[in-house]
């Protein structure tokens, strides 16, 4: 009976779930590390020492890798996964002031510290030792990393040279967009030099016309003084006619008196005879 049980409890026991829904596709994760070149990998164990308990405790198993930048900064940088999870146990610039320092009583690990440190996702202090499997892929590790430093403090040096050139580009490109955009103001200076030998031709042809049509252009720039010397003749003229005028009506005003004196002598004379003979 217990035998029957068992063996209709194996049978039961034998679940099988269908997917409700299929994933055909494939999400492609960036784990920004595709624009950088692998210099180094290794595999190791990755401490950390716990200031509030003051122990070391473990970050994880993984690939230790040391990645430069193709691009921009050419820094390069420490960065370590967990075996499996993927998870960041360690993610930092390495600079010249970090210190490569043994571990006590072994010859396989090394200890640094770390300024700021990006497994967690923030930048944060971490005193850190890692471990290899054996004395020598500790030194070749060693090697890599003071090569890393090396190189990071040439980058560095060399990133204050750019800015300068940078700083220096900058007012000569404000100087060059300046003049691009004063560009049509001197575009317009240089249209009108070329009109102006234009000009200058075409007073040279008047000149040589005027020389050799003299008596026309002369004609023709004299008018207006003629025409001016025309008109104070004229007023000239009618000033002398009316002073005539004035002279002739005063002189015959002076003739009328005369004539009028003469007429009344010759009646005095008339009327003399005629007195006389009323006194006979």
């Amino acid at each position: 009976m217990a035998d029957t049980t068992e063996q209709v409890g194996a049978e039961e026991h034998d679940p099988q779930f269908e997917p409700v829904i299929k994933l055909t596709e494939q999400v492609e994760a960036k784990t920004h590390e595709e624009d950088e070149e692998v210099l180094f990998k290794m595999r190791a164990k990755l401490f950390r020492f716990a200031k509030e308990s003051l122990e070391w405790k473990e970050r994880g198993t993984g690939d230790v890798r040391l990645l430069k930048h193709k691009e921009g900064s050419q820094k390069i940088r420490l960065v370590m996964r967990r075996d499996k999870t993927l998870k960041v146990c360690a993610n930092h610039i390495i600079s010249s002031d970090m210190k490569l320092s043994p571990n006590v009583g072994s010859d396989r690990s090394w200890v640094w510290n770390v300024a700021a440190d990006y497994a967690e996702g923030e930048a944060a202090p971490e005193t850190l030792a890692i471990r290899f499997g054996n004395s020598e892929n500790a030194n070749l590790f060693k090697t890599a990393f003071e090569d890393a430093q090396t190189a990071n403090a040439g980058s560095s040096s060399a990133a204050p040279v750019a800015e300068e050139s940078k700083e220096e580009a900058a007012p000569a490109a404000a100087a060059t967009e300046e003049k691009k955009e004063v560009e049509p103001v001197n575009d317009t200076s240089a249209a009108a030099e070329k009109e102006e030998p234009k000009e200058e031709k075409a007073a040279e042809d008047v000149t040589t016309a005027a020389s050799t049509h003299q008596p026309a252009t002369e004609t023709k720039a004299d008018e207006p003084a003629t025409a001016t010397v025309t008109a104070t003749e004229s007023s000239k003229e009618v000033d002398e006619l009316a002073a005539d005028l004035k002279k002739q009506a005063i002189a015959e005003k002076s003739e009328a008196a005369a004539g009028a004196d003469d007429v009344k002598e010759e009646k005095k004379e008339e009327d003399t005879p005629t007195t006389a003979t009323t006194a006979a």
